[in-house]
């Protein structure tokens, strides 16, 4: 019990980390992309978010799969599971782009190079739309944890 108790709490705590660092980031890029921001605040964003998601997706997957909630065969059957899993799907295919883009800045500073920012602000616009992804997700999982099925909508 103590061990399902720890996993919802980290997994809901990840999301708030989550929401914070994405929203962050896209602060930080539009910042960048007006002359007033530092690449390293738009990387550190970065490193938050991604630690986030990745306890997103460690203890979202013990919870659904490793027999510490419901059940497997619950969650498979669960319709707002599977829109939560399009809208995290979604968020990874948004990330792409920008987690390029920053690998190359990440590389580019390492060298104490030029890094290029042009895409700054469509990478703010990206991180926004992730935010709100996230909050969808957030919608989505407590109707799922309460088994709220398409008819009661």
């Amino acid at each position: 019990m103590l061990m399902h108790w720890l996993l919802a709490a980290v997994h809901l705590l990840a999301f708030a980390g989550a929401f914070a660092a994405v929203l962050a980031r896209g602060s930080a890029f539009r910042r960048l992309a007006a002359g007033q921001g530092a690449p390293r605040v738009v990387l550190l964003a970065d490193n938050i978010w991604g630690l986030a998601a990745l306890v997103l997706l460690v203890t979202g997957l013990l919870r659904a799969f490793g027999g510490y909630e419901k059940g497997t065969d619950y969650y498979l059957h669960q319709p707002l599971f599977h829109l939560k899993m399009a809208l995290f799907i979604a968020i990874l295919l948004l990330e792409v782009r920008p987690m390029i883009a920053l690998i190359k800045w990440r590389i580019a500073l390492g060298r104490s190079g030029a890094i290029e920012t042009g895409q700054a602000v469509l990478f703010a616009r990206v991180s926004h739309l992730q935010a709100l992804l996230v909050v969808l997700l957030v919608v989505a999982a407590s109707g799922m944890a309460r088994g709220v099925t398409w008819a009661q909508l």
